[in-house]
């Protein structure tokens, strides 16, 4: 697996959507949210609508329209998000649970590579699935306030206090 721009662009779009949520903003510009992230317009327009296809965004057309999460951040995790922007986390074909593929080794049950394929597949699975969208976005706005820093699309109200990243107990 690696990650793309489009990949990358994917989640910092929807950690951009979901801050705005705890912030008091539930509807997004593409305009506001290109312009947080640093992402050019056009490419984030196309990611956004790949994100509502995968059914984790909703979009509302008009003056007060804009993109806004489909459900609950606690209910979208990292490693799936990933796998529907960027596909399968297997590093090989062979070892994919979603896009398995035979491999061309002639003993597949006794390949030493792919006995180590799967255990990286299955170690960035563990950890791409244990983080919600919801735990990430709330060690970003712990952090940020820790750190003293403005955070993007806050409202009136204080979004309330969450464990940084690195304390995050798996979903």
């Amino acid at each position: 697996m690696k990650l793309t721009k489009r990949g990358e662009y994917a989640l910092r779009a929807l950690i951009g959507l979901g801050i705005a949520r705890e912030s008091g903003a539930p509807i997004v510009r593409i305009r506001d949210l290109a312009e947080k992230e640093n992402i050019p317009v056009k490419f984030l327009e196309a990611i956004l609508i790949e994100l509502k296809t995968a059914g984790f965004l909703e979009s509302k057309r008009g003056k007060q329209g804009g993109y806004s999460l489909a459900k609950p951040a606690d209910r979208i995790s990292i490693g799936d998000v990933i796998r529907k922007i960027e596909g399968p986390l297997a590093p090989i074909a062979c070892v994919s649970q979603t896009c398995y593929e035979r491999c061309s080794c002639p003993d597949e049950a006794h390949c030493g590579l792919r006995m180590v394929m799967l255990e990286v597949r299955n170690a960035v699975a563990r950890i791409l699935d244990a983080y919600t969208l919801k735990q990430t976005v709330d060690a970003m706005m712990r952090k940020m306030r820790e750190d003293s820093v403005s955070i993007p699309f806050l409202s009136g109200t204080e979004a309330r206090d969450s464990k940084p990243l690195g304390e995050l107990a798996p979903k």
